[in-house]
């Protein structure tokens, strides 16, 4: 079946039996979606906390499985390894190119997004 114009098309689709949609359709889309409370921690919070709980179970388990030797022992290595790292120059230039990066494009971005802030800003006050 071809229609040639689309008003033959529009009348083929209204003709369709549709059910009516359920009453609560729209609240519990709203609910969903508009309504939905906001998370108790944003995702680098929760990375954060994850990270933090992490080092801090890591440091129990280091410290009753052996006691001080071992945490001092570990944390030295930690540390030579660190500095071993830290002491390549090719380390450390993509070290540098990361960080240079990193704050070129937050420079950018938080530009961007303060503008975008003010211009919403102003449409709601009717400026």
């Amino acid at each position: 079946m071809t229609y040639d114009s689309s008003d033959e098309l529009d009348r083929a689709l209204f003709a369709l039996p549709l059910e009516e949609p359920p009453s609560e359709l729209r609240g519990s889309i709203l609910t969903a979606t508009a309504y939905r409370p906001a998370p108790p921690f944003s995702a680098w919070e929760a990375i954060g906390l994850g990270v933090i709980s992490a080092v801090t179970v890591w440091l129990l388990a280091v410290v009753a499985m052996g006691g001080a030797p071992l945490f001092f022992t570990t944390l030295g290595t930690i540390g030579r390894f660190t500095a071993d790292g830290l002491s390549n120059m090719y380390a450390l230039a993509w070290l540098g190119a990361g960080v240079a990066t990193a704050l070129w494009l937050s420079l950018f971005t938080s530009s961007q997004s303060i503008s975008l802030l003010r211009q919403r800003f102003d449409a709601q006050r009717g400026r």
